[in-house]
């Protein structure tokens, strides 16, 4: 993968994470704030490069799906597997479903390493749950077992980061 990642800051990642956990608004407010990158972490190197791949599968999918709506208005109704090959070719559906179904394979191979490589932060930690939760949860607000358990985890370990952080850093907590 050829593709550079922008770098992220702790507090940036504080903020990404409390605001996928919407059963704690209250959370993002207080986790930002100009806080270093977890740089010697490499579940985190590699939680930002699996955000990527899952942002490609997003984008990906919708693609794919917004050329199949455009498919089958100009097919109609069904047709022999011959004709529908030559359609979809031509709305480029097929390039899309081959796109997604890499984009796929990819997003699954980094989820995989994400969870064979240890942390060695809280913030590595808590990318790997977050990670976890973003790619298996049915729902951002899915109340079914264990889902809002892990959520509360996340919110937990965030909060124990930004309070170590700011008292290694000589803050005020």
């Amino acid at each position: 993968n050829s593709r550079t990642l922008p770098p992220v800051t702790r507090g940036e990642f504080h903020s990404f994470v409390a605001a996928s956990l919407p059963t704690y608004p209250e959370l993002a407010a207080s986790l930002t704030g100009p806080l270093e990158a977890c740089k010697g972490d490499l579940a985190f190197t590699i939680w930002h490069e699996w955000c990527a791949a899952r942002q490609h599968v997003i984008e990906s999918c919708l693609r794919q799906q917004g050329l199949e709506t455009k498919l089958l208005s100009i097919v109609g109704s069904p047709l022999q597997a011959s004709e529908a090959g030559k359609a979809a070719d031509e709305v480029g559906y097929s390039e899309a479903l081959q796109e997604e179904r890499h984009a796929f394979a990819l997003e699954g191979e980094m989820a995989e390493t994400l969870w064979d490589t240890p942390a060695e932060s809280i913030t590595g930690a808590t990318a790997k749950l977050h990670a976890v939760v973003t790619k298996w949860q049915p729902s951002l607000i899915s109340d079914e077992y264990p889902w809002p358990q892990i959520r509360s985890v996340i919110a937990d370990l965030l909060k124990i980061d930004v309070e170590m952080s700011f008292s290694q850093s000589g803050a005020a907590t």
